[in-house]
């Protein structure tokens, strides 16, 4: 695989990468650059997960020396699963059997646990040199990261020692680079801006996409120079909120339930969840075509080969909500179901299952 071919397999399905243009000097100069992920253990695993999983996987076809930091004592702090670190743990076992699933090759990755990480004193030298070059403001302002407010940091403390727990997180492994979804950016941008200052290496930071929660965007009210005025937000899959995701483990019925009653506003694209689905996910399969059965007087069958053919059909008109959702439903469930014949062929994964679900998942 020669650089551009490289360049291709890591950019493809991603929103942003800080910078492009160090990504390619990187890829160019370094046959095995050192990539992360970390992520919460924080229960079962819905398909908004696969995104960065797939992602993953790509990075690690790339010749990237991948580490996935299983970030147990982040979820403990961010009172995942009721802050009880034996289930958390759990999670991430399940979490990396879902990595095994979906085709990501175990061997070539390093899985790292937080508590091997924080039994280090030097990463604890490393955590308050980098709190020395930043700022409380800045720290709150990177909160959002775990999902959390500013207001909720007053009465927990804790909260505001995890946006520099994953500064140091990349600056301890020595990484090139950092992957996250789009909503880890300010955290990335903290650890770009930390290592400046403290002349170590800055990582590249690559975002990949959120996929929309089935119930669709909120509204939110902005206040402006007296005027009051409501846009949409995203709000995305939610472990806490099981009707807004679809998990690996749903039911064929369950997954077309889901599908059935998601947002999915004619003509409209943005924030629309059936949408996502299809360009996030469905569409990055090698040969997907999205398969449409329609009654003749409504247009008949239609194979739609491309999520730009899909996208242009949908805002146009010329696919119906239902339509698309049918379809989509239908493509899911078989998507889905080849994932979980992998990944429940396991005694063990299936006890896990078992466990996690009778577990009281915490926002």
């Amino acid at each position: 695989m020669d650089v551009e071919e490289k360049l291709d397999k890591v950019l493809r399905n991603t929103v942003e990468v800080v910078t492009r243009e160090e990504l390619g000097e990187l890829l160019a100069s370094n046959p095995k650059p050192r990539g992360y992920i970390g992520f919460e253990p924080s229960g079962l695993v819905h398909i908004g997960w696969l995104v960065w999983m797939y992602k993953v996987k790509d990075l690690v076809e790339a010749g990237v020396d991948f580490y996935v930091l299983e970030a147990t004592w982040h979820a403990y702090i961010n009172d995942k699963l009721g802050g009880d670190l034996e289930l958390i743990r759990k999670a991430a076992r399940y979490t990396r059997r879902v990595l095994e699933a979906i085709g990501v090759d175990t061997s070539r990755v390093h899985f790292v646990d937080a508590e091997e990480l924080v039994s280090d004193k030097d990463y604890w030298g490393l955590l308050l040199r980098s709190a020395k070059k930043t700022t409380l403001a800045r720290v709150r302002r990177a909160l959002t990261v775990m999902g959390r407010t500013v207001d909720e940091a007053e009465t927990d403390f804790s909260k505001l020692i995890y946006p520099l727990m994953q500064v140091t997180d990349i600056f301890y492994l020595d990484l090139d680079i950092a992957l996250g979804g789009l909503d880890q950016r300010k955290a990335h941008m903290l650890a770009r801006d930390i290592a400046e200052k403290l002349g170590v290496k800055k990582p590249i930071a690559i975002h990949t996409p959120v996929v929309s929660g089935l119930l669709g965007p909120a509204k939110k009210r902005i206040v402006e120079r007296g005027e009051v005025d409501e846009i949409l937000v995203e709000v995305k899959m939610s472990k806490s909120k099981p009707e807004t995701a679809i998990f690996l483990h749903d039911s064929p019925e369950e997954i077309r339930g889901k599908v059935m009653k998601a947002y999915c506003p004619p003509r409209i694209a943005e924030f629309n969840p059936v949408v996502e689905i299809n360009k996030y996910l469905l569409f990055q399969q090698p040969g997907f075509t999205l398969h449409v059965e329609r009654p003749p007087e409504y247009g008949g069958a239609l194979d739609i080969t491309s999520i730009e053919e899909l996208e242009s059909l949908y805002t146009s008109g010329g696919l119906h909500p239902l339509d698309l959702k049918k379809a989509t439903a239908e493509a899911l469930v078989e998507f889905v179901g080849g994932i979980q014949r992998r990944l429940f062929s396991s005694q063990e994964t299936l006890k896990l299952l078992e466990e996690l679900k009778s577990a009281r998942v915490t926002r």
